[in-house]
């Protein structure tokens, strides 16, 4: 079928059931939904047989809904009405959730039901947007081929919304205000905890720090220390230590209430007011473990940003880890795999463009490491999404395995980069030249299955992200204790012999770093403006280049808006 995929971004999710329904064989179109003129035109230019709104903030316009089938994927079970419900659902500490399959109507919400899945909430309060990339992303994905389905069956129709039906779980929510997200450090560890995660990533839980108007984002339990509440005991990479009611919350990042204001890690957010508060242990990003003859490195940088100061400590991380007696090295992500460079942090810095140059050095050198590695075998565990560097990264190693949910991002193109990370040497070494410049300058993203087949992965396996990280730990033990195991390590270390005679990594690394300068100090390509509305979260004016070539593929080849090249 002809399908317009109509969405307010081209996210992680949008981009799951575009990959999904791509390898299902249907010719799919993406449009961004600007305005609801434009939202008409673009179903005019491609001409569906079914649009599907994976994420969709604004209301259907009339003029659509009435003449095509128009899907709305909302995150909610059947009955749930509203645009907090993931909110309401994490500070409700809701038992069970799902997510909706239904036809948009006039009252939103509220259409015929085509299909919905149902799943257990985590006991542990979820972070917002670990609930929507995890289990609303997987059920929505599921609900998304299933549509297609049965949009190709002339004989369904979807079931009408009856709240008397006992299937029917949900209500009407109103939307979550200001005074919902509000707290104050007095009240117990477990209420802030989830008050903030129910509004991580967006907006951010609100209260004061450090006499500052603040949004809190990022949180963890701390010990149970007793102290004043609001008061800061402590830091710690890039972290504070809050004393709370009852006892102490680890505060990752903040965004401070000012005209501007972005959201940074927390130290650098309050910057002199915790400059003299003492280090203290007990939170880390990285961590390092041993398991039968497997040196496991684990890294979990927020939404996958990798600041100067967080690739430093990551690559004395590696370091350590090479020096080690042990046979095999997993690389090992968290929740996102990697996203590179830490914009947030660039765009803050009194000298941006100095910060991204130490920033990308800085990475480079994390690459480094895991390439550079010939005393171990290299594994790197991609359980979660990555993109542009945090992709070439992982492509170091000897094997790369991600989770089959996983959506890959190998391009820098969008963001006004040419790009570093050894990735001219290490892509091209895994895909080829031509793949490599198909998926570097298309600029789409790219599902597990699909790495696989094109060797930008060696395998992909299925199961939660701990599934996952379990099998990944047994493939490496099983790995180092191969007989054939010193014959995989001397072709390990010939090969890179080899490529460093043919073409030493530091020409690699300054052919691409004499590009990026242009880029960074230069900016000959929208990285500065690109940056700053990716950090501020600004609209796009129309649906970005990259995406527009999708509807000229499609046959819809009349031009829509205005186009942009780097949102």
């Amino acid at each position: 079928m002809r399908i317009l995929l109509l969405c307010s971004s081209f996210n992680g999710l949008t981009q799951r059931a575009w990959l999904e329904l791509r390898r299902s064989g249907h010719d799919v179109g993406v449009e961004l939904a600007i305005s609801p003129e434009q939202m008409t035109e673009a179903a005019e230019l491609h001409k569906p047989d079914l649009i599907i709104c994976p994420f969709l903030k604004e209301r259907v316009p009339e003029a659509l809904w009435r003449t095509r089938r128009t899907v709305i994927i909302h995150p909610g079970p059947p009955g749930d009405r509203g645009p907090s419900s993931l909110d309401w659902a994490i500070a409700d500490a809701e038992p069970e959730w799902g997510v909706t399959a239904l036809q948009a109507v006039e009252e939103m919400d509220a259409g015929p039901i085509w299909a919905y899945r149902t799943f257990p909430m985590p006991s542990e309060p979820p972070r917002k947007s670990a609930l929507y990339n995890g289990p609303v992303a997987d059920a929505a994905v599921e609900l998304v081929a299933e549509v297609a389905r049965k949009a190709a069956d002339p004989a369904f129709v979807p079931v009408p919304l009856d709240y008397r039906n006992p299937e029917v779980k949900g209500r009407l929510r109103r939307p979550m205000r200001h005074a919902d997200r509000e707290f104050s450090w007095g009240e117990p560890t477990e209420d802030i905890l989830r008050r903030v995660r129910a509004a991580d990533g967006a907006p951010g839980g609100r209260s004061v720090l450090c006499d500052l108007p603040v949004r809190v984002f990022d949180v963890y339990r701390g010990p149970e220390l007793l102290g004043t509440p609001g008061t800061v005991a402590g830091r710690r990479e890039g972290a504070v230590l809050v004393h709370t009611g009852d006892g102490t919350l680890w505060v990752g990042h903040v965004k401070v209430e000012r005209e501007g204001g972005i959201k940074l890690p927390a130290t650098m957010a309050l910057g002199d007011a915790v400059a003299g508060v003492p280090q203290r242990s007990g939170y880390s990003e990285i961590t390092y473990d041993r398991s039968e003859g497997v040196g496991v490195v684990s890294f979990d940088f927020y939404n996958g940003a990798m600041s100067t100061e967080q690739c430093r400590r990551l690559a004395s991380a590696l370091r350590y880890a090479v020096s080690q007696d042990t046979r095999v090295l997993v690389v090992r992500g968290g929740e996102v795999f990697s996203n590179g460079i830490h914009l947030n942090v660039i765009e803050a810095a009194r000298q941006p463009e100095l910060e991204a140059w130490m920033n990308i050095n800085a990475i480079n050198a994390v690459c480094r490491e895991i390439v550079g590695c010939t005393s171990q075998l290299v594994v790197t565990s991609i359980g979660g999404n990555a993109g542009a560097g945090g992709v070439m990264m992982g492509l170091g190693a000897d094997r790369v395995i991600v989770r089959d949910s996983v959506v890959l991002n190998p391009h820098y193109r969008t963001m006004g980069l040419f790009g570093s990370e050894y990735w001219t040497y290490s892509l091209t070494r895994r895909v080829g030249a031509d793949v490599a410049r198909r998926l570097t300058q298309e600029a789409l993203p790219i599902g597990a299955a699909e790495a696989v087949e094109v060797g930008l992965a060696d395998k992909a396996l299925a199961g939660s992200r701990l599934d996952f990280e379990r099998r990944v730990l047994e493939y490496a033990e099983r790995l180092a204790a191969d007989p054939n195991y010193e014959r995989f390590l001397a072709a390990r270390r010939q090969a890179r012999e080899a490529d460093e005679r043919r073409k030493p990594l530091d020409a690699y690394r300054a052919e691409e770093l004499a590009e990026m300068s242009r880029d960074m100090f230069d900016d000959r390509s929208g990285f500065r403006q690109a940056r700053h509305a990716f950090v501020h979260k600004l609209k796009p004016q129309a649906t970005p280049e990259h995406l527009a070539r999708l509807r000229e593929l499609s046959g819809a080849s009349a031009p829509l808006g205005a186009s942009t090249s780097h949102m």
